[in-house]
């Protein structure tokens, strides 16, 4: 999530996005649409409470580099990949495997051929 302030300071304007990649000193992401996006907002992040102040590198199409006014530290950008992870935000979180219980072993019944 990005939240903007305006130079007015009302109330801040929050904008979804989709985080595709994060370090300690920057991030990239995709926004729907990159019109009436500031220069410098903040980058919220759900299951993190911390704020974290972005300065824009680049900007193509929909998609936003950033890089961090402070560097984060290393349990934050842990805490944050967890948090990735654990939502499902992540397109590399394995799949859970349907497993059916007893897989590939038939059971005999009355009248089954099978004892």
């Amino acid at each position: 999530m990005l939240m903007t302030v305006g130079l007015d300071l009302a109330a801040p304007k929050l904008r979804s996005c989709k985080l595709i990649d994060i370090s300690r000193g920057g991030a990239s992401f995709t926004v729907t649409t990159t019109i009436g996006l500031p220069l410098h907002y903040y980058l919220s992040i759900v299951g993190v409470t911390s704020r974290i102040g972005c300065a824009e590198v680049y900007r193509t199409d929909s998609r936003v580099g950033v890089q961090f006014i402070k560097e984060i530290d290393e349990e934050l950008l842990h805490s944050i990949v967890r948090s990735d992870y654990f939502t499902g935000a992540g397109q590399g979180r394995p799949k859970k495997e349907e497993r059916r219980y007893m897989a590939g072993v038939e059971r005999g019944g009355v009248g089954s051929a099978i004892t």
